[in-house]
């Protein structure tokens, strides 16, 4: 079927166009969307087909097979030429003067979208929800794969449709869609400071297995007499973790029936305070201190005897 020159098939509009950059045409407000403009002779053809409304077409590069979608703006370019924004032709890999196929087509109402900010920079307006809910006010579809452009504050931002749903095309005119972000492609992990060496001398000294700690023994000191003499013999050394450790276990009666050391020790005289004493052996007699002190009194008193003795001299009578 031809129509002003121009081949359609059936109840389908498919045309290939010259595309040029919307500079051409003098139109910069298509750059904020995604509607291309289209020759009046295929607003004639699409109003005798029975197509959904609002108008969406499917744009092919057939060099490089890339597929993406758009509305239209207006029908008043010339014949055999569409304008369109100049990032959908970098999508599309198309350069000025290029054919594309155009074909309209039914795209799915979107119930989700993942968007990637080319930018970290993107992250840092104060408000990127509602500049993003602005922007898309002027788009009619998305594509998976596509790249959109949101201009704010006379600077440009690039966001990449990672994935849409339910198909890789959808429309996004009057419905409710849930839109999730993917960190931008520039994002870096921030570098976990390394743990100071204290840390590391810290972790190593936890690994290491705490030793033992020595047991306690009471009365392991020196002795003092009460009289401040001098102690007639050397106290034993303090037994070490070892021994006390062996001191602790019961004592057994050899074959020949004699008591171990613990044994000899409990049988010393009650009431007696030792110091200095070693339980394992048998305490030595200490010398008493009141027969000290007896013995030194008859020393004194056979010396004062041996020197002076009364009534020594010899007889006399009185008689004469």
């Amino acid at each position: 079927m031809f129509f002003d020159g121009y081949h359609y098939h059936g109840t389908t509009f498919e045309q290939s166009y010259r595309c040029y950059p919307a500079s051409f045409i003098d139109k910069p407000q298509i750059e904020n969307g995604d509607k291309i403009i289209m020759p009046p002779s295929a607003l004639d053809r699409l109003a005798s087909l029975h197509i959904d409304y609002p108008m969406l077409f499917e744009l092919r590069n057939a060099g490089s097979e890339r597929v993406s979608h758009c509305g239209v703006l207006e029908f008043i370019a010339e014949e055999g030429m569409i304008y369109m924004p100049y990032w959908m032709m970098q999508n599309l890999l198309l350069q000025e003067g290029d054919i594309v196929r155009v074909r309209n087509v039914t795209l799915p109402k979107g119930t989700y979208v993942k968007l990637q900010p080319h930018t970290t920079d993107f992250l840092d307006i104060s408000n990127p929800k509602a500049i993003l809910e602005t922007t898309l006010r002027n788009y009619s579809c998305l594509t998976t794969g596509d790249s959109i452009m949101v201009p704010y504050n006379n600077k440009k931002y690039f966001i990449d449709i990672v994935e849409t749903k339910p198909a890789n095309g959808i429309s996004i005119i009057e419905t409710d869609c849930e839109v999730d972000f993917a960190p931008p492609l520039d994002y870096k992990e921030p570098e976990r400071p390394a743990p100071p060496a204290a840390a590391k001398t810290l972790a190593k000294a936890e690994e290491v297995v705490a030793e033992p700690e020595p047991k306690f023994n009471p009365f392991t000191g020196s002795g003092r007499r009460l009289d401040g003499r001098p102690l007639s013999y050397e106290p034993p050394a303090a037994a070490s973790s070892s021994s006390s450790s062996k001191d602790k276990q019961p004592a057994v009666a050899n074959g020949n029936g004699q008591s171990s050391g613990s044994e000899r020790a409990a049988r010393q005289a009650q009431g007696k305070l030792v110091f200095g004493a070693n339980a394992n052996r048998a305490p030595k007699e200490a010398p008493k201190v009141g027969a000290g002190k007896e013995t030194k009194k008859e020393e004194e008193e056979k010396k004062e005897e041996s020197k002076f003795q009364a009534f020594t001299g010899k007889k006399y009578s009185l008689r004469g």
